[in-house]
C-alpha cells in the first residue's frame, strides 16, 4: 500500500487533552460542541479515532466524542497494572466534563460495551439512551480457580511482554484485513495509523501500553454484571454483526434470566459484518443507531 491509499475522513477530527484521575486522557473529538452529543466508547486494543468511518456516514449532525481508554492509543500510561472498574470512573469524569446536567447517549462496543452497560446500571440517571454493539460480558467465573488465575498474573507480571512489531504500517494493515476480511483496504491503513507509531528504526508499534497483555488479576463476576444490568433504566440497543459469534457465545454461557433481558432490548444485526462492526460496515452501523436515536 502507498501512503496515498488510505482512507480520506469526510468531518475533520480534534483531538482534546483532559487530566482524567491522573491519567493523561485523549479524548477525540467531530464536530460543533453545540450539537446533540454522541459519546462513543471503544473496545480492547482499539482507539477512539477508529471510529471515524461510522462518523462519516453518519446523516444528522452530531458533536461526537470518543476517548481513547487509559493506556490505549494516544492517553497516557499507567505505572501498574490496570483495573477495569477505572474505565467506569474515568467514564464519569468525562461525562462531568462534557455533559455535566444532562443525560448522556452512549454508544460501546465490546469492552467499551460493557463498560457503557455497567454505568448506564450504576448511574441511570447520567445515560439517556444505549447502544451495545457486541459487548455481552463474559463467562462466569470458578472461584476454586482463582489461585492459578492470581499465580499466573504475578508471574507474567515479572517480565513484560512488549506486543508484536511491523516492518511498516502497510504489514499492519494486512494484519487488520486478515482479521476483518470485508474491510476496505483504504480504511485498514488509516486504521493501522492510528493502532500504531513508527519507532527510529523504521519499524511499527502499537500504542498500546504492553501492560495490557497482563491478565485482569480479579476473576470476572458475571453475578455482579447482571445486577448492574438489571439497573438500566435508558432505552437499549443490542447490535450484533452478522458473521460474529460474541451473541452466540454469549447465550452459551447466560443465564436465561440475561437473555430475557438482551431479548427485551431493540435488536438489528448487521450483515456482512464481523465484530469490528465500525471497520466493516460503518454505514449501516451508522443508520441503525441513527434510527434507533431518533
Amino acid at each position: 500500500m502507498k501512503s496515498h491509499e488510505t482512507y480520506e475522513p469526510r468531518i475533520p477530527r480534534r483531538s482534546a487533552r483532559h487530566a482524567v484521575r491522573g491519567v493523561d486522557y485523549q479524548v477525540n473529538e467531530w464536530g460543533d460542541q453545540g450539537l446533540p452529543l454522541l459519546v462513543i466508547l471503544h473496545g480492547f486494543n482499539d482507539t477512539g479515532a477508529s471510529f471515524q468511518f461510522f462518523v462519516d456516514a453518519l446523516v444528522k449532525n452530531w458533536f461526537v466524542i470518543a476517548p481513547d481508554w487509559r493506556g490505549f492509543g494516544e492517553s497516557r500510561f499507567r505505572a501498574q497494572s490496570y483495573w477495569f472498574p477505572d474505565y467506569i470512573a474515568d467514564l464519569d469524569v468525562l461525562l462531568d466534563l462534557y455533559s455535566p446536567r444532562d443525560p448522556v447517549r452512549l454508544v460501546g462496543h465490546s469492552m467499551g460495551a460493557n463498560v457503557a452497560g455497567l454505568y448506564a446500571g450504576i448511574m441511570p440517571e447520567r445515560v439517556a439512551a444505549f447502544v451495545n454493539i457486541e459487548g455481552f460480558g463474559l463467562p462466569e467465573s470458578d472461584p476454586d480457580n482463582a489461585p492459578a488465575h492470581y499465580r499466573r498474573w504475578i508471574e507474567k507480571s515479572r517480565e513484560m511482554q512488549p506486543f508484536s512489531t511491523y516492518q511498516d504500517f502497510a504489514q499492519l494493515a494486512q494484519r487488520i484485513r486478515k482479521r476483518n476480511p470485508r474491510m476496505d483496504a483504504d480504511k485498514a491503513l488509516f486504521v493501522a495509523t492510528l493502532w500504531a507509531a513508527e519507532e527510529d528504526d523504521g519499524t511499527v508499534a502499537l500504542r498500546t501500553d504492553p501492560s495490557h497483555r497482563l491478565p485482569n488479576p480479579v476473576q470476572y463476576r458475571r453475578a455482579e454484571a447482571t445486577a448492574c444490568w438489571a439497573k438500566i433504566t435508558a432505552p437499549v440497543l443490542v447490535v450484533k454483526g452478522a458473521e460474529s459469534n460474541f451473541f452466540a457465545a454469549a447465550t452459551d454461557h447466560a443465564g436465561p434470566n440475561e437473555i430475557d433481558a438482551l431479548a427485551a432490548a431493540e435488536s438489528v444485526e448487521i450483515p456482512g459484518a464481523g465484530h469490528m462492526v465500525h471497520f466493516e460496515q460503518p454505514v449501516a452501523l451508522a443508520a441503525a443507531v441513527e434510527q434507533f436515536l431518533s
